[in-house]
């Protein structure tokens, strides 16, 4: 990850809604938008759920339980190997959230990168144990859970010298602007000093630009081809074409911030000032010996001609030595 730039995923978490060419397709559509990662979520139904699981939202025509949706967004280890190739052949970073070991160990066979723990696995040492071991970087989202709990996996996994990563989020979908906890940013950093993010479910692109202003390293969201397709997710994604604005404003952004400005060094600017600033000047015809007050004085482009009119508080009161006309530059030779 190169600390000078905000690493961006792009998740399609389950917008294929279990469609190998669909995920293949989002592969294709999302190379061009400049993100650096396309990140799925690894489910697979005997390991993860039960048929106790309830839906977390009932939105599926098709599935009569929430296990047998997640059975339905399996791919097998093969076409999850082609998946990978497939971002790799495009400049793509290959990630995926994993919900049980037999995920991460499927995963780790794939040898990805680095390691995606969604907020509901915060809790979940057992498979944190399991992603530890593989000695890979990890990025934690933080969303349903308390300090308290973060503490608790944040310990276990720089126990084992994991290089981690927290994202804040809001387990909302979509999450409204007065939930996306852009503070939790900075007590994110200063608590376990760590690269920090924001994993995004507003739908909009707004919370990832004030994220990148506030000095966010990750930024994740969710992406669908269109709002209106099924799943759980498409409301709170965003479109193919409002992930390459929210690239190019992440990016613009972060430009700036690496690009602090000194407001002490206006050299670059000598030949501006020049004829943007102003010299003083009269606004009427004035003779020998009148005195200057305030409501005669006038300033006037370029600075050079004159007083500068910063100085205009030093003539008042001051006569002058000459007869002057109307809209002259005043200098100090013409005053007594």
């Amino acid at each position: 990850m190169n600390t000078n730039d905000i690493f961006i995923i792009a998740e399609v978490g389950q917008a294929h809604d279990g469609s190998l060419g669909i995920a293949h397709s989002f592969i294709d559509a999302l190379k061009e938008t400049g993100v650096d990662a396309v990140k799925f979520q690894v489910h697979i139904a005997h390991a993860e759920s039960s048929m106790h699981e309830q839906f977390r939202l009932k939105f599926s025509y098709e599935d009569s339980t929430r296990y047998d949706y997640w059975k339905r967004m399996e791919f097998s280890e093969e076409e999850w190997a082609g998946l990978k190739d497939h971002c790799e052949k495009n400049g793509l970073e290959f990630m995926a959230s994993c919900f049980s070991n037999e995920a991460v160990d499927l995963l780790g066979r794939l040898q990805v990168r680095r390691f995606k723990v969604g907020s509901g696995e915060v809790t979940n040492h057992l498979m944190l144990n399991k992603i530890a071991s593989y000695s890979k970087p990890v990025i934690l989202s933080s969303g349903m859970s308390s300090f308290g709990e973060l503490d608790s996996a944040v310990d276990l996994l720089k126990s084992r010298n994991c290089d981690l990563s927290i994202l804040q989020c809001t387990t909302a979908y979509p999450v409204k602007p007065e939930e996306w906890g852009l503070n939790v940013l900075d007590e994110l950093r200063n608590r376990y000093n760590v690269p920090v993010g924001l994993s995004d479910h507003s739908g909009e692109i707004y919370a990832s630009l004030a994220a990148a202003a506030l000095g966010a390293d990750i930024i994740e969201f969710h992406v669908a081809f269109d709002k209106r397709m099924f799943g759980p997710d498409s409301p709170a994604s965003l479109t193919i074409s409002q992930t390459t604005t929210a690239v190019q404003g992440i990016r613009i952004i972060r430009q700036s911030l690496i690009n602090p400005v000194n407001k002490n060094d206006i050299s670059k600017f000598a030949e501006l000032k020049t004829i943007f600033e102003k010299s003083l000047a009269i606004n009427r015809n004035m003779k020998r010996g009148d005195m200057i007050t305030l409501d005669v004085l006038e300033a006037k482009k370029p600075r050079g001609y004159g007083i500068p009119a910063s100085e205009y508080d030093s003539v008042i009161g001051k006569k002058l030595r000459r007869d002057m006309d109307e809209w002259e530059f005043l200098n100090y030779n013409d005053l007594k």
